[in-house]
């Protein structure tokens, strides 16, 4: 078992909060030392209250299910002896209102392509085993409620 923490950090500044007219611009920062801008998606709250440029927290959470998926997909393959040379993910996450109204994730897919070393390649059929290897240890996806599909390329 592990614990896992992250520190969220927001100020007000002089807006006056109660008219919601307020930044929505924060900063995630992490044990290691990484800070990250952070902010309400522009398309939930209007540009003029958030920041653009930040990582909103549904970007976070396609990005998190995304780099899981592919750090356990790095290390099978590692372990089974292919070498990996590329690994690009174009993952996309749909939110949706659910038969209860509330909005949330309906499903998240990852396009992982993959491009391996020519000497040290797997099969078409071990390169999709390896995702399906990869999906089902994937602590992210195993904690998550939407369905994620993975649609993997195995690029030349």
């Amino acid at each position: 078992m592990s614990e896992h923490t992250a520190r969220v950090r927001w100020r007000r500044g002089d807006a006056p909060f109660t008219d919601r007219r307020y930044s929505r611009a924060h900063e995630w920062a992490f044990d290691g030392g990484a800070v990250v801008a952070a902010a309400a998606s522009p398309l939930v709250v209007r540009p003029a209250y958030t920041d653009p440029a930040g990582v909103d927290p549904e970007e976070a959470f396609v990005a998190a299910l995304s780099s899981c998926h592919m750090l356990f997909f790095l290390s099978f393959a590692a372990e089974r002896g292919f070498v990996v040379d590329a690994y690009d993910d174009d993952a996309r996450g749909l939110l949706a209102p659910g038969a209860d109204g509330r909005v949330a994730f309906a499903s998240v897919t990852l396009r992982p392509a993959v491009r391996f070393a020519a000497t040290a390649a797997p099969s078409p059929a071990e390169h999709v085993a390896l995702h399906h290897a990869a999906h089902e240890a994937c602590y992210l996806a195993n904690s998550v409620r939407c369905p994620v599909h993975c649609e993997p390329t195995l690029v030349a």
